[in-house]
């Protein structure tokens, strides 16, 4: 309940002051390119239960069935020039949320990841679902998506199996450097989901 009590708190406080950002950022959308100025994706959450995250569209419109399709990198064509601007500093997740308002996310956890990614999870693996995914987690602020992916689950189990406060204002903390350094933007050479 406390921590509920925490995640409402923050992102009902947080969405009051973005919103003029949230405005902006809107309008700048719209302005570059057509298309919503919102971006929904399927994603998984606690227990496999699915639902669609809410982000700032930064790419063109229908992107994901362009190019590369899911997979984004540094220099991708598809990203608009105020994507770029709001992929660098993260503005691009603040729709986040109301995803957690609605009690599908919380600030801090795993990410959410694509149904076709959990479909592959071994048993152990599954034990990622058992918190809310977060807005930002352990492996956020432990390399982001530059790492393999097959890393970023077992630092999501450990943050699940070593779960407290101290940690998740650790986290928050790293995140915000985060934010403003910009790191770990884009997968690289080494980052990514890989098929198996």
């Amino acid at each position: 309940m406390a921590r509920r009590a925490f995640d409402v708190l923050v992102a009902g406080t947080g969405l009051v002051l973005a919103a003029p950002l949230l405005a902006l950022a809107a309008l700048a959308i719209r302005l570059e390119s057509r298309g919503r100025v919102l971006y929904r994706q399927r994603r998984v959450g606690r227990d496999g239960r699915e639902f669609d995250v809410l982000k700032l569209r930064t790419m063109v419109d229908g992107a994901e069935h362009i190019g590369a399709g899911l997979a984004v990198n540094t220099g991708d064509a598809r990203i608009t020039r105020v994507g770029r601007i709001l992929r660098r500093t993260s503005l691009d997740e603040l729709p986040n949320l109301v995803n957690v308002l609605r009690g599908e996310m919380a600030i801090v956890g795993p990410r959410p990841t694509l149904p076709s990614q959990v479909a592959q999870y071994t048993a152990r693996e599954r034990g990622r679902l058992a918190v809310r995914p977060g807005i930002t987690g352990w492996a956020q602020v432990n390399g982001r998506t530059s790492l393999p992916w097959a890393q970023r689950i077992e630092l999501d189990l450990w943050y699940i199996e070593h779960r407290s406060w101290r940690l998740d204002l650790k986290i928050l903390w790293r995140s915000a450097r985060l934010v403003v350094a910009g790191e770990g933007l884009y997968k690289g050479t080494t980052g990514g989901w890989q098929e198996r």
